[in-house]
């Protein structure tokens, strides 16, 4: 087994008024060498964006992007046709492929909102873009897994899995990895967790590869995000 833990508190961060963003990995300005991504997982942006401010139209290709409301209502707009709002308990994806356009804005006038970005890289490429979202209701996470991401679930064009679960203060859950080829990334969202002798709080994050099994305790009540990535 190898682990690697990336505290909160070093991510890279920018701050352009209207958005704050924290890095999990170099992206735009900031650029740790040291921290290119874990896998083929490249991106893990934590952004709020103030009320009635967003990012105008611009363009991905050959990624895919995975976006999970936190707080507030996310309005997306794309090449494709597609006009939607995402609220918490949505996750939105997109297959950028041969090429996309997109914009993403506050919905709100008066409340900013809060959201998770991850890119991955694309299995294969130059592919038709493809655009989905979901709702996933909390209650089913209690203490137990909820894909997000994945075969039965949103697709995307790789051979990765995303999971949401809500642990309750001393309960555990254990994960088993999807691929032998593959390694976890787990992404504490709120609380207090426990793995391996390792304490992760809010906003921390622990990879681990060359493991089968994965337990997770939380040491208060903790919602975890959990990406089984190609390594």
């Amino acid at each position: 087994m190898k682990t690697v833990v990336h505290k909160a508190e070093n991510r890279g961060f920018a701050d352009h008024g209207w958005l704050k963003s924290k890095h999990s990995f170099s992206f735009a300005n900031y650029h740790n060498p040291e921290m290119m991504g874990f896998g083929l997982l490249r991106v893990i942006n934590d952004d709020t964006v103030e009320a009635g401010h967003g990012f105008d139209t611009h363009s991905h290709q050959d990624m895919e992007i995975i976006s999970i409301p936190l707080e507030g209502i996310l309005e997306h707009k794309d090449s494709m046709g597609n006009h939607f709002l995402i609220k918490k308990g949505d996750v939105q994806v997109m297959s950028a492929g041969s090429g996309i356009s997109h914009s993403e804005y506050n919905y709100s006038k008066t409340e900013a909102v809060k959201f998770l970005q991850i890119w991955i890289k694309t299995q294969e490429k130059n592919i038709p873009p493809n655009y989905a979202q979901a709702f996933f209701k909390a209650e089913d996470r209690q203490n137990k897994l909820q894909k997000i991401v994945g075969e039965n679930s949103l697709k995307i064009n790789q051979n990765a899995q995303l999971w949401l679960t809500n642990i309750l203060t001393n309960e555990k859950i254990e994960y088993k990895i999807s691929n032998s080829a593959n390694g976890i990334y787990v992404f504490v969202i709120s609380g207090q967790v426990e793995i391996n002798e390792n304490k992760l709080s809010e906003r921390d994050a622990m990879g681990i590869w060359e493991i089968e099994n994965l337990e997770i305790k939380a040491l208060n009540k903790a919602e975890i995000l959990i990406l089984d990535i190609p390594m």
